[in-house]
């Protein structure tokens, strides 16, 4: 657990492209398992992040609006990939392609989520960070976090309204990887 607030150093770590970082929580996003990946990556130990909310490495310059949709995607029983910046315990950042899925128990009940994430192209990197930087500064003319996060939620609405494409599009636009649908199709 961090005792005092990390602030950024604006060192960017990066780990192999076919390495994963994988997480599971329970319903209420505290840390349940992580993977050695994810503990190497994130500079913290097993004993620092087991029993944690997994917002423990959430990086200051990640939109809240996208944490948002996440955890509606998520808890409508819905997978969603998102290009996240996450802050290790050292000030160090990295990027993520995250995969976040629910997991079901037998009854098709949530009882947690499990996020697999990989190494994003530095290309996918620097259009989002683009599109970020004005979802952060939208959050950053409002005081209340409400209000924060609903306009900038609404302003990732317009910026792919404009684009004419869907979150999962943008997200997928970005990336070599084609989604399973694309490559079912394909064939």
């Amino acid at each position: 657990m961090r005792e005092a607030k990390v602030t950024p150093t604006g060192v960017e770590r990066t780990f192999d492209e076919d390495r994963l970082i994988v997480t599971k929580t329970d319903r209420k996003g505290i840390i349940t398992y992580a993977n050695a990946m994810f503990l190497e990556v994130s500079a913290l130990t097993e004993r620092e992040v087991l029993g944690q909310p997994h917002n423990v490495i959430r990086h200051p310059e990640m939109p809240r609006c996208v944490f948002q949709l996440l955890w509606e995607r998520i808890s409508h029983q819905k997978e969603i990939f998102a290009y996240v910046v996450n802050l290790a315990a050292d000030g160090a950042h990295y990027w993520v392609l995250a995969h976040v899925t629910p997991s079901l128990d037998p009854a098709g009940s949530i009882v947690g989520y499990h996020s697999s994430r990989r190494l994003p192209q530095r290309k996918a990197v620097q259009e989002v960070q683009a599109v970020y930087a004005k979802l952060r500064a939208e959050e950053a003319r409002h005081s209340r976090p409400a209000d924060a996060v609903a306009a900038s939620a609404d302003l990732l609405r317009a910026t792919l309204a404009e684009r004419g494409q869907t979150y999962d599009q943008f997200v997928w636009a970005l990336t070599e990887i084609a989604p399973v649908d694309e490559v079912v199709t394909r064939r």
